[in-house]
C-alpha cells in the first residue's frame, strides 16, 4: 500500500480512488503544475487536499467564497487534519487562532479568497509560512467569458511566479475555450500535466418538462421528494419569494435566497441549508456556488438556465455524495425570451452575442432532445455516450415526425422575408394570418402564404423553438432578434437533408420521471434512524449533517448493517478520526447496543493489527491464572498489546522488549501463536 492510498484510508476513510484521481493525486504530490477538469461530485478537493498531507510545507488553498471555504475547513478538521481559513467572515478570534497555527508549523492547508491576493502582505505571509503548493479551485473563474469571472483570479498567476511553487488548478465546467484561457492565465500558456475525466454524472436523472401550470409541476416535483434537501432555482427574485411561500403552504420546509437580501438573511438561510435535512431553497443563480453540501437530492429549475454550462454546474449540486439524485427543469417560451433579451441587452461585443446565442441553442437543442439526454449533453462537452437510461427520454421516448417538410417551409418563408423578422411574423405568413403587419409588407402575396395551415400556431412556436435547438436558425443581435439561417440548415432546404421533430413536448401530468428511492424498504426505516441520530449529533456540535457522515455513507450503513467496529471501518466515507468519534454510537443504532471497546483496541478497526489484538487478548485471558488455572492472576496492559498487535515480534526474545519476565514466561508462546494465525 502506497503512502497516499494509506492516507485515504485512514484520514477520508476511503477504500479505493475514484476513477481518475490517483494519477492527479500523484502528479500534484510530485510537484507537477496540474490542470484537472472533472465533473461535479468527481472528488476534486481531495486531489489537493491528500497531496498536501504527503508534501512538506503549507499548501494555499484559493477558492471563490467563504461558505465554500469554511464547509471544507470544517470537514478537514473533523476528519483529523489540521485546516485553517483567512476570510473576511472570520472573527478576530478565529483569525488569531489560524496565525498561531502557522506560526507553529501545524497547519497543512490555508484556504483564501482571491480577494485577499491583492494585499501586498500576502505575498510576505505565504512566503514566511513556507508556502509548497498552490491549489486554485473553480478555476473556471479566471475565465473572462465565462459565468463565473472573478478579476482577483488573474492575480494567481503572478503569485505563482512570485513564491515559485507549482499550481495545481480544478475545474468541472471548462469548455474548450475556457481551458485554453486558463493555461494562458495561470500557466504563462506553459502547458501543465492535463486531466480530463469527463463530465458524465450518471447518478443524476435528467428530466425537462415544457411549462404547463408550471407553479404546480414544481409543487408536485417537490412532493414526490418530501423530506430530502432540495433547489429550486429561479430566473427573478420576485418568484423565489412567491414559490417558497408555495411551497411552506404545501407543507415542506422551505426558505427563499436571491442577491437582494440583506447579508445576514442570506447567510441564515445557508446555514440553514448545511445544517437541516429535507430543506428547501428556492432560489437565484446567486445561490449555490458556494454550498458544498454533499446530499442534495434535487434540483428543479422552474425556469431555464442561461446555458448548458450554467445547466451543467447547477444541477452539479445535487447527488455529490454519488447517491441517487434527480432534476427537472421547466422551459416555455417566456424563457427564452427572457434569455434572448439578456444577451441582447448585454455590453458584450456582437461576436459574443452570436457566441452567447449559439449556447443557449444548445440548451434548446437539450431541452427539446429526441434521444437521450445524457448523449446530447456529453456530446456539448466534446464526449461520446451512450444511452444512459437514466433521463426522461430513455424512460419514456418521445414520439417524433417526419419534420423536414415543416422546417423547408419556415425556411423559406425567412428567405422570402429578407431574414428580417422573427417567430411570430413568420407564423403568420405560415398559417395565412393576414394581420396588418402582414398586409402592410404584402406578404400575403408570398408563395408561403398559408403553406403551413395544416399545424396551429402552438405547434409552429414548437417547431421555431426545435429549430433553435437544432442550431438551425438563430437571432441577430444587430437586427433586433430576427432569424437567420445557418450553414447547417442549407442542406435542408436544398432538400438534401431530412431532419426529425418531436410531435408534443408537453408531457402529461402524470408521466413524470420515476422517483428512485435512496434505499430498499426493508433498509429504509434504519436509513431513518441514522439520519436522526446524525442530525442530532450535528446540532450538538453545531456543524452540517454530512460533516458527520455524508447521506452516502449512511446508505452504505442501512444496507451493510456492520456489527463491529471493524466493519464499520470498512464503510466508505468512516476514516479513523469519524470511527474513533462515531463509530459506536452509529453502531448502537444499527445493532441496538454494543458492547463498550476499549481506545486502544478502537484505534485499530479495520487493521490486521485488531484480529490480532483480539488473538492476543483472548489467549491471555485463557492463562489469566495459568494453564492449569490455579496461579496468581497475571495481565498485560492494553497499550501493550497494541504494541505487540502492531510490531508484530517473531520470537521470544523480540517480545522480551515488551513483556518483562513473568509476563514473558506465561504469555510469550501463546501470544507468538496467536500471531501466527494469520
Amino acid at each position: 500500500m502506497t503512502r497516499a492510498e494509506e492516507l485515504l484510508s485512514s484520514v477520508f476513510g476511503f477504500p479505493a480512488f475514484r476513477p481518475g484521481q490517483s494519477e492527479i493525486v500523484a502528479a500534484v504530490a510530485a510537484g507537477q503544475n496540474a490542470l484537472a477538469i472533472m465533473p461535479t461530485g468527481g472528488g476534486k478537493s481531495l486531489c489537493f487536499q491528500l497531496p498536501a498531507l504527503l508534501r512538506d510545507g503549507v499548501t494555499v488553498v484559493i477558492s471563490p467564497l467563504i461558505a465554500l471555504m469554511r464547509d471544507q475547513v470544517r470537514a478537514l478538521r473533523a476528519a483529523g487534519v489540521e485546516a485553517g481559513a483567512l476570510t473576511s467572515g472570520n472573527t478576530g478570534d478565529e483569525t488569531e487562532e489560524v496565525f498561531a497555527a502557522l506560526d507553529q508549523g501545524r497547519l497543512k492547508l490555508l484556504y483564501m479568497a482571491p480577494e485577499r491576493l491583492a494585499s501586498a502582505a500576502t505575498l510576505a505571509l505565504l512566503r514566511r509560512i513556507g508556502t509548497s503548493l498552490i491549489a486554485v479551485d473553480e478555476a473556471h473563474c479566471v475565465s473572462q467569458w465565462g459565468h463565473d469571472f472573478r478579476p482577483d483570479y488573474l492575480r494567481i498567476g503572478d503569485l505563482r511566479r512570485a513564491l515559485g511553487v507549482p499550481l495545481a488548478a480544478f475545474t468541472a465546467t471548462a469548455d474548450e475555450e475556457t481551458r485554453a484561457e486558463i493555461v494562458t492565465r495561470l500557466f504563462d500558456g506553459a502547458a501543465p500535466a492535463t486531466f480530463l475525466h469527463g463530465f458524465d454524472r450518471p447518478n443524476i436523472h435528467l428530466a425537462f418538462a415544457t411549462k404547463d401550470q408550471p407553479r404546480q409541476q414544481i409543487l408536485a416535483f417537490a412532493a414526490a421528494r418530501k423530506g430530502q434537501s432540495g433547489i429550486v432555482y429561479c430566473a427573478t427574485r420576485a418568484k423565489t419569494e412567491t414559490l417558497s411561500q408555495a411551497l411552506r403552504e404545501a407543507g415542506h420546509a422551505a426558505c427563499h435566497y436571491h442577491g437582494g437580501m440583506d447579508a445576514d438573511d442570506r447567510r441564515e438561510v445557508e446555514a440553514r441549508f448545511q445544517r437541516e435535512d429535507g430543506l428547501i431553497v428556492v432560489a437565484t443563480v446567486a445561490f449555490g456556488m458556494g454550498i458544498d453540501k454533499p446530499d442534495i437530492r434535487w434540483v428543479a429549475h422552474a425556469d431555464l438556465p442561461k446555458s448548458i454550462e450554467s445547466y451543467y454546474q447547477e444541477i452539479g449540486r445535487a447527488g455529490r455524495d454519488g447517491a441517487p439524485a434527480e432534476t427537472l427543469t421547466l422551459y416555455g417560451p417566456d424563457d427564452i425570451r427572457l434569455r434572448r433579451a439578456q444577451v441582447d441587452e448585454g455590453l458584450a461585443p456582437a461576436d459574443r452575442k452570436e457566441a452567447d446565442h449559439a449556447r443557449l441553442n444548445a440548451l434548446l437543442g437539450l431541452a427539446e432532445a429526441t434521444g437521450c439526454r445524457r448523449v446530447r449533453l456529453l456530446a456539448y462537452f466534446g464526449e461520446a455516450a451512450q444511452p444512459c437510461g437514466a433521463c426522461d427520454l430513455c424512460d419514456s421516448p418521445p414520439e417524433v415526425f417526419d419534420g423536414t417538410d415543416a422546417v423547408r417551409k419556415a425556411l423559406s418563408a425567412m428567405l422570402r422575408t429578407g431574414e428580417s423578422f422573427g417567430a411570430g411574423h413568420l407564423i403568420d405568413i405560415l398559417t395565412g394570418t393576414a394581420t396588418d403587419k402582414v398586409r402592410a409588407r404584402q406578404h400575403d402575396a408570398l408563395p408561403t402564404f398559408g403553406v403551413g395551415r395544416d399545424l396551429p400556431k402552438a405547434q409552429w412556436q414548437a417547431v421555431f423553438r426545435q429549430m433553435m435547438g437544432l442550431d438551425l436558425i438563430r437571432p441577430d443581435t444587430e437586427r433586433h432578434g430576427a432569424f437567420r439561417m445557418t450553414e447547417a440548415a442549407r442542406p435542408i432546404l436544398r432538400g438534401e437533408a431530412r431532419i426529425e421533430l418531436r410531435r408534443d413536448t408537453i408531457r402529461k401530468a402524470s408521466a413524470g420521471p420515476v422517483v428512485r428511492a435512496l434505499v430498499s424498504d426493508e433498509d429504509a426505516p434504519l436509513l431513518s434512524a441514522l439520519k436522526a441520530k446524525r442530525r442530532a449529533l450535528a446540532e450538538a456540535a453545531r456543524v452540517p449533517a454530512y460533516v458527520i457522515f455524508t447521506d452516502r455513507t449512511l446508505i452504505e450503513m442501512a444496507e451493510r448493517r456492520p456489527a463491529t467496529l471493524d466493519q464499520m471501518a470498512g464503510i466508505s466515507g468512516v476514516g479513523a478520526k469519524k470511527l474513533e468519534n462515531f463509530g459506536a454510537t452509529f453502531l448502537t443504532v444499527i445493532t441496538g447496543a454494543t458492547d463498550p471497546v476499549h481506545p486502544a483496541r478502537r484505534k485499530l478497526a479495520g487493521t490486521e493489527a485488531g484480529g490480532a489484538f483480539d488473538r492476543l487478548a483472548a489467549a491471555q485471558s485463557a492463562l489469566e491464572r495459568g494453564a492449569d488455572g490455579t496461579a496468581k492472576p497475571l495481565s498485560c496492559s492494553t497499550s501493550a498489546l497494541r504494541r505487540i498487535a502492531e510490531t508484530r515480534p517473531r520470537s521470544l526474545s523480540d517480545l522480551g522488549r515488551i513483556l518483562d519476565a513473568p509476563r514473558l514466561d506465561r504469555f510469550g508462546a501463546a501470544f507468538l501463536e496467536a500471531l501466527a494465525a494469520d
